[in-house]
């Protein structure tokens, strides 16, 4: 038992070494916006951090688009289900909401961008053009609880955003426009433009927009298993770290699988929740731990895949502190059916070999004597 002990410390010490190197290295990458809000004519500042990893992961994924329908499967709501809680702090409409997405968009710089990026991508490298910018609207927007569709112009090769509202926006500056799909009303939403307050708002059509061709295409493909959020505040936001460890590296479908870490600063009482992917399938989520007070967190996982399984760990971040995403940890995980075929095979080898010793032992036997 007290070896058992030693060990579990020696790991803690090695996890917190590990959790401070790591806090050295990580880097969140952090973006910045403003909003502007009517009422008391007062801008804020929005900011948004990714955490470490997050981005390397969708600059990772397939960026290939074979038809117009998969267009929805770059939209991430969930990543962003922080930066829309935040723009809702701000404003207690829906059109005022939507308006709040596309200030931020209309605050990234115009470029005519290839391939097709996440809008975690746009957002990095600050610029893109009307479909990526398209695709984060969609995505904060939907995050925020509102039914939005992407809005197609082949001819004119643009993209803007449809949102079905509770009812129609009043601060358009002109005729009202909308397209109707499906039996439901989603008035138009431009996101590109560089005057960010007195850009497009919501209901408002581009002229050279009006009365052409559009295809409505629903999010019917949105990305689903996401290891990670952003985090969001009207304040600046610390850096955090996931320290993460999967043992034992090799074992049977079937048995436990150790999943430990440390989260750094220190909190105590704080959800963790805990991904994984099976050959390289999407991430689900397959459980959520409490940090003790030193941080530290551990789950005993009883594994039914078998393949290479990958684990990491995410935090949502706190008012004072950004969310953090682990590394990837991987275990290779054996099929019963091998082992067994593996000892069929071995145990016939094995019957083999011994008939085999004792045929040519009962030939020695009955070799005749020659004199």
């Amino acid at each position: 038992m007290m070896k058992k002990q030693r060990i579990l410390v020696s790991v803690f010490f090695a996890l917190m070494i590990f959790s401070f190197f790591n806090i050295c290295s990580a880097e969140d990458v952090k973006v910045e916006f403003l909003l502007f809000k009517n009422e008391n004519d007062k801008t804020y500042d929005l900011n948004i951090v990714f955490p470490d990893g997050l981005y390397e992961y969708y600059t990772n994924k397939n960026h290939r688009i074979l038809e117009a329908s998969d267009f929805s499967s770059f939209v991430t709501p969930y990543i962003f289900e922080p930066v829309a809680d935040k723009i809702w702090e701000l404003y207690d409409n829906e059109e005022d909401f939507v308006n709040g997405v596309l200030m931020i968009v209309h605050q990234i710089d115009y470029e005519e961008t290839e391939p097709i990026k996440y809008p975690i991508e746009t957002m990095v490298e600050g610029k893109g053009d009307c479909d990526l910018f398209s695709l984060i609207a969609a995505s904060v927007v939907k995050a925020g609880g509102l039914d939005v569709v992407l809005l197609y112009y082949e001819q004119q090769a643009h993209m803007n955003i449809g949102v079905n509202l509770s009812s129609k926006p009043q601060d358009a500056r002109e005729d009202v426009c909308y397209v109707t799909y499906e039996n439901t009303q989603y008035y138009m939403a431009e996101c590109t433009g560089g005057n960010w307050m007195e850009g497009w708002r919501i209901g408002e059509c581009p002229p050279n927009l009006k009365d052409v061709s559009v295809e409505v295409i629903s999010l019917d493909k949105v990305e689903q298993g996401v290891p990670g959020q952003a985090s969001a505040s009207f304040s600046s936001l610390e850096s955090s770290t996931l320290v993460l460890e999967i043992t034992p590296q090799i074992c049977l479908q079937n048995t436990d699988i150790t999943i430990r870490g440390i989260l750094s600063p220190s909190f105590g009482n704080q959800n963790v929740t805990i991904y994984a992917s099976v050959n390289n399938s999407p991430w689900i989520e397959i459980d959520k731990v409490i940090t003790n007070e030193n941080g530290f967190f551990q789950l005993l996982w009883n594994n039914e895949f078998t393949g290479i399984v990958s684990f990491r760990a995410s935090w949502p971040g706190n008012n004072e502190y950004a969310s953090s995403l682990s590394t990837t940890k991987t275990t290779t995980v054996v099929p019963i059916i091998a082992i067994m075929l593996f000892g069929s095979i071995l145990l016939g080898i094995i019957g083999i070999s011994i008939a085999l010793v004792l045929k040519k032992s009962q030939n020695e036997e009955i070799q005749p004597e020659y004199w």
